[in-house]
Formats: C-alpha cells, sequence, structure tokens
C-alpha cells in the first residue's frame, strides 16, 4: 500500500501528541471553570471577586509561565538532535529557574490586593479578590515547575502523564471547591472535622486550587525521573548560570509577549469591575469559556512547537513548515467548530455556568462576540507555538504589543466608554486585537519556515563570548 501523503502524515502525527497535550491544556482552564460554576452559585460578588482574582494572577504569573515556555523549544531541539542528556540537564535548569521566579513574582502579589479598593473597585469585590489572590501564592511555585516537567515530557512525545495529573487534579478540585467555598457544615455527621471548615468564599476557590497545583507536579515529577538517560549518567542538577541564559534568552520574549496578552484581559477585566460587579461577573463566566476553548488550540501550538522543534534539531526545512501549517490547520479548523457553539447556543452555555438570570443576560452578548474571535484566537495561540519551536519569540512580542496594546485597547475604550457599549464594546476591542495578531503570526511562520531554520544551540555558539 502507498504510503500516506506528508502532509497527512504530518497532521496525523500532529494530532496524536495535540489531543493529549490539548486535554490537558482544557483540563487546566476546567479548573477554572469549575472555581466560576461552583463561585456563581454563592452569588455575583464572589463570583466577580473570583474573576477578578484569578486575572490579577494570571497577569502577574503569566510572565514567569512565558519564561518557561522558554525551556519548549530548547527541550525538544536538543531531543530532536539527539542530545538526551542535555535535555535532562535543561529539565533541572526549569526547576531552578521556576523557583527564581516564583520569589520575584509573590512581592507584587502579596500588594495588590492593598491597591483594588483605591483603584475604584467596590469594596465587597476587592475583599473577595484579595482573598483570592493571596491563597494562590502558596501554589505558585507548583504552578511553574508544571511547565518544566511539561516542557521535558513533550520533547519526549510523551504526553499521558499530563493528562493524568489533569484528570486527577479536576477530580480533586470539585469537591475541594464545594467544601471550601461553602464550608462544611452541611455535611453529614460521618465527615468529622470537615463540618468545621468555614465557609471562605473566593478564597476557598483559591485554596483548592493550589493544592491541585501541588498534585500536578506531583505526577510529572514522578513522569520526568521515569524517563531514561542516555548511558544512565545524570548530568549535573547544580543551577548553571549558562543554561540559565540560554533560557531567559527564548524565555523572556515569551513571558513578555504573554504578559502583554494576559495583561489586555487584565485591564479588561478591571474596567468591566469599574462598570459594576454584575457586569464584572458576565466577563468573568464569558471569558472562562472562551478560555477553555483556546487551550485547545494550545494544545494544537504546544503540538506544533514539539515537532518543529524536532524539524529544526534534525535540520529538516521541508518538515518544521509541515508540522507549522498542519498545526495552523487544524487549530483554526477546531475553533471555527467552537465559533459556531458559541453563536448558536449562547444561553445554553451561561446557564450551565450560573442559574442568576440577570448573568446569564448579561452573559449571552459577551459569548456571541467571542463566537466572532475564535477563529483569530485559535490562529494566534497557535501560531505562537510554532513560531516558538523555531525559536522565534521575539516577533510574538511585537505582535502582541502592537495588536493588544495599540489597536485593541484603544478600540476597546472608545466602543466601551466613549461609545456607551459597555463590556460589550470591551469585547469588541478583543475581537481587533487578536484578529491584528493572528494574520501577524501567520504571516511571520510563512516567511520564517522559506529558508533552512537555524537551532538555538547553534546560534548561540556562534556568539562572540
Amino acid at each position: 500500500m502507498a504510503s500516506a501523503h506528508p502532509l497527512r502524515a504530518e497532521l496525523d502525527a500532529l494530532v496524536k501528541l495535540a489531543v493529549p497535550l490539548a486535554v490537558a491544556a482544557g483540563g487546566q482552564a476546567l479548573m477554572g471553570v469549575v472555581d466560576t460554576a461552583v463561585v456563581g452559585r454563592a452569588g455575583a460578588i464572589p463570583l466577580a471577586g473570583v474573576g477578578l482574582g484569578n486575572a490579577l494572577f494570571m497577569a502577574l504569573s503569566v510572565f514567569g509561565m512565558g519564561v518557561m515556555h522558554g525551556l519548549d523549544p530548547l527541550v525538544s531541539q536538543a531531543v530532536g538532535a539527539g542530545d538526551g542528556t542535555r535535555a535532562r540537564r535543561l529539565l533541572w535548569q526549569g526547576g531552578w529557574l521556576a523557583l527564581l521566579l516564583s520569589a520575584a513574582i509573590a512581592v507584587p502579589a502579596a500588594i495588590v490586593p492593598a491597591l483594588l479598593e483605591p483603584l475604584g473597585i467596590e469594596p465587597a469585590v476587592a475583599r473577595e479578590a484579595g482573598a483570592y489572590l493571596l491563597w494562590r501564592l502558596p501554589g505558585l511555585p507548583f504552578f511553574l515547575l508544571y511547565f518544566a516537567g511539561r516542557a521535558y515530557l513533550q520533547a519526549h512525545g510523551s504526553a499521558r502523564p499530563m493528562v493524568i495529573a489533569t484528570v486527577l487534579a479536576n477530580v480533586a478540585n470539585v469537591p475541594l471547591d464545594v467544601l471550601l467555598v461553602f464550608g462544611g457544615a452541611a455535611l453529614p455527621g460521618w465527615a468529622g472535622p470537615l463540618r468545621a471548615v468555614p465557609p471562605l468564599g473566593a478564597g476557598g476557590a483559591a485554596i483548592a486550587t493550589s493544592l491541585c497545583a501541588l498534585l500536578q507536579f506531583g505526577v510529572l515529577s514522578a513522569a520526568a525521573r521515569a524517563v531514561p538517560l542516555p548511558g544512565g549518567r545524570a548530568p549535573p542538577r547544580r543551577l548553571d548560570l549558562a543554561d540559565q541564559r540560554a533560557a531567559a534568552a527564548v524565555g523572556l520574549p515569551i513571558g513578555l509577549h504573554m504578559g502583554a496578552e494576559v495583561g489586555i484581559f487584565a485591564l479588561v477585566g478591571f474596567l468591566a469591575g469599574r462598570l459594576g460587579a454584575l457586569q464584572l461577573a458576565a466577563h468573568q463566566l464569558a471569558l472562562s469559556i472562551a478560555s477553555l476553548t483556546f487551550t485547545v488550540a494550545i494544545g494544537f501550538g504546544n503540538a506544533g512547537s514539539v515537532r518543529v522543534g524536532w524539524a529544526v534539531g534534525g535540520r529538516d526545512r521541508p518538515g518544521a513548515r509541515r508540522a507549522g501549517l498542519a498545526a495552523f490547520g487544524a487549530g483554526g479548523a477546531f475553533m471555527t467548530c467552537a465559533a459556531l457553539v458559541f453563536l448558536l447556543f449562547p444561553a445554553a452555555i451561561a446557564r450551565a455556568m450560573t442559574d442568576d438570570p440577570a448573568i446569564v443576560a448579561a452573559a449571552v452578548p459577551l459569548l456571541q462576540v467571542a463566537a466572532v474571535f475564535q477563529i483569530s484566537d485559535g490562529i494566534q495561540g497557535v501560531g505562537a507555538g510554532v513560531l516558538r519551536g523555531a525559536g522565534q519569540t521575539g516577533f510574538t512580542f511585537a505582535a502582541n504589543m502592537v495588536g493588544h496594546w495599540a489597536l485593541g485597547l484603544p478600540a476597546a475604550a472608545l466602543l466601551g466608554f466613549g461609545l456607551g457599549w459597555g463590556v460589550v464594546g470591551l469585547w469588541w476591542g478583543f475581537v481587533i486585537g487578536l484578529s491584528a495578531v493572528a494574520a501577524a503570526l501567520l504571516g511571520r511562520f510563512l516567511r520564517i519556515s522559506a529558508r533552512e531554520i537555524v537551532p538555538l544551540a547553534e546560534r548561540a555558539a556562534a556568539l562572540p563570548r
């Protein structure tokens, strides 16, 4: 039987890697959706607090998460070049990097809660958001360490541990959320000391998420140790400044790019909060659903990053281009389907998240706007991944700054406040910003993949010392 067409074979291989990575990424977002759904039963104030607190946590921690993503092309290109020892050494350097970043991020994260009321957030919402943010901090190191393990495992084509970790975390998150948000007073007598747990509202949801981050880290740590080492010899585990500089050189632009993207969403969340708790609650509900579908595109982007990295490490130019195009096509196809669901069933989606009719009514038009930006959101998510695999991380930062901050934010302010469209106008700013970034990243990949892409290790070796 004739062999499959190269693009078809690439797409099959991509999907086999992307599906578990998408499940893992989706599971991460699902915990946020569960937090929203559980806290949504507690009322608009706690829901708004979770929304704002989570947005602020992500705005601060996403920089660290982006820097950790700098390990992705380094590890995948090392595996593609057949250097398993360097890949394991980079895993240990990723652990050091996660701890250093956690210490740096914790300082501003501890200060932000005191600034919410002076910046115009309703006192009740500010208290809930502050509690959520502070209780997320203990889980921050494990949240970042997860990405070091993920980079190592996905570079070896091993995505199953991420799925297992995500499933276990979500199974644990539901009862933990219910217990810590509402308290244990309603539990039966056999629950013992759990009945004494007080209702913690938004803070309870944060504690549950932090505990789940610890669980996920434990699963990935065990899986990474099980990967065989070439020659059976472990590389040094001490801090290596050369490897830290290499990871930072790739990761800092990713961190800035992700910070620019998440920062704009956090800023819009803050602006929505100035419109009232109901508008902020609707914004959080719709954003949590849109973030869930986006994680599938992230899964395709991560898979594309790995496969492009393998091809670049192996000096396979046609393979790198093929891998990137397959990722763009698959991610765009899924997000088109998601757009149709958002457009046709917005009320049903909103009712699945809350039983408050006012929040449902406010969320429906936002979900309809989300349907419009699904495709561009998916393309830019995939584009960031495939460019990361090629080691092209600086451009994604520049594209996000122009798209979101120079175009999207002014449009959001004009439509939301200047023309009086409210939170719906703010969301149309998302459409403009995401569309601009998507076009830029797709165009960039088409240009760079038309010629051979030099591996990162060779670029570093060519620099003057």
